[in-house]
């Protein structure tokens, strides 16, 4: 089977699983959870090793960490409602310490199991092709199989329960009044998170499944505010990082995940500084944009009392303006019809008299 299909396919489907569910995570302010999630899942991981007597199958592994994702959601929620430490001070209490008891397990009982860091922190989905299973007579990715029933089941859960997920997510209190059981759809949630992050740990590694949890998603809310919206574009986002983070990373020879990582940050950025509607950018300029048409209804309204043209020089002592910005409001007022510069200065045009006039009579 082609090794690049099998890579990119990888990608798509971990980044896909993450942004269904990711985007609620961003959406409830619980984005840095993911990264507990997928630390903390490890003594569960190691418990499910144990009890299936040492046989290193998925599924325990997946309940295992479920349940190690469940008890961290429940320890940060408890410590939290303490009232003692904030909610990101328990998230930084509880996943070290669940995290060290996984490595502190393995290290005591399980010497033999070699614990790679390279797959728990920085994973190699260059290894996705080699790790295989007999399916009927051909052999198919473990990867697929795995992030593939994850992305269904994920898709299922948002589908099923989407307007709960909804309500929940943006008034928890209705929905508790309405009998939706926002709780028990908090911890559901938290299930899949868990199943989400170890199940791409083999492939992908804690680190660019934290990335794909938290970033896409991110990325989408600064595009649009609407929440159908937000989980496609957060989908859309991840599928590009993949592409992108793959084809860059052969070229350059780099890490495949680390490159992946990076072009999800890159479209972040991206959103960040020219998002139409939370940009960064975009917002100084809608700002001064403003600014400008403010002055220039102001400079309109002085001009409106005065029965001859105002020289520039009576503007600037009047206003206190720097030469750079009356030229700016000045363009702004003759752009809008409301000015026009003649040789003794500037006076007001019967546009710009009906607006200024028209401003007087709505001010109290």
């Amino acid at each position: 089977m082609n090794a690049d299909l099998v890579i990119i396919l990888t990608a798509i489907l971990v980044s896909t699983a993450s942004a269904l569910v990711g985007s609620f995570l961003v959406l409830r302010r619980m984005a840095l959870l993911s990264d507990a999630i997928s630390h903390a899942v490890l003594p569960g991981i190691v418990l499910a090793y144990w009890l299936s007597g040492g046989e290193r199958a998925t599924v325990p592994a997946l309940l295992g960490a479920a349940a190690a994702g469940l008890v961290t959601v429940v320890l940060v929620e408890w410590l939290t409602r303490t009232g003692k430490v904030k909610n990101d001070a328990a998230i930084g209490i509880v996943f070290p310490a669940l995290f060290s008891l996984g490595v502190l397990a393995v290290s005591l009982f399980f010497r033999n199991v070699h614990l790679d860091m390279d797959a728990v922190l920085y994973g190699e989905i260059a290894y996705a092709p080699f790790n295989t299973l007999n399916l009927w007579g051909r052999e198919v990715p473990e990867s697929w199989l795995v992030m593939g029933s994850l992305t269904l089941l994920n898709l299922l859960f948002v589908l099923l329960f989407y307007k709960e997920l909804k309500l929940s997510t943006f008034d928890p209190g209705l929905a508790a009044a309405l009998g939706l059981a926002p709780g028990a759809l908090h911890y559901g949630l938290m299930t899949l998170v868990s199943f989400t992050s170890v199940g791409a740990f083999q492939s992908v590694g804690a680190i660019l499944i934290v990335a794909f949890l938290i970033i896409p998603p991110a990325t989408a809310y600064l595009l649009t505010r609407r929440l159908p919206v937000m989980i496609a574009l957060a989908v859309g986002v991840g599928v590009v990082s993949s592409l992108a983070g793959y084809a860059l990373a052969i070229w350059l020879d780099a890490s495949i995940a680390g490159m992946m990582a990076t072009v999800a940050g890159l479209c972040f950025t991206l959103a960040f500084l020219f998002s139409p509607v939370e940009g960064y950018l975009t917002a100084r300029l809608r700002r001064e944009r403003q600014r400008l048409e403010v002055a220039a209804r102001l400079l309109v309204a002085h001009l409106a009392h005065h029965s001859q043209p105002v020289p520039e020089r009576e503007v600037l002592e009047e206003f206190g303006w720097n030469p750079r910005f009356l030229k700016q409001v000045r363009e702004k007022a003759r752009q809008a019809g409301w000015l026009e510069v003649v040789r003794e200065g500037l006076r007001p045009t019967a546009r710009g008299l009906a607006m200024s006039s028209a401003r007087l009579e709505l001010s109290p």
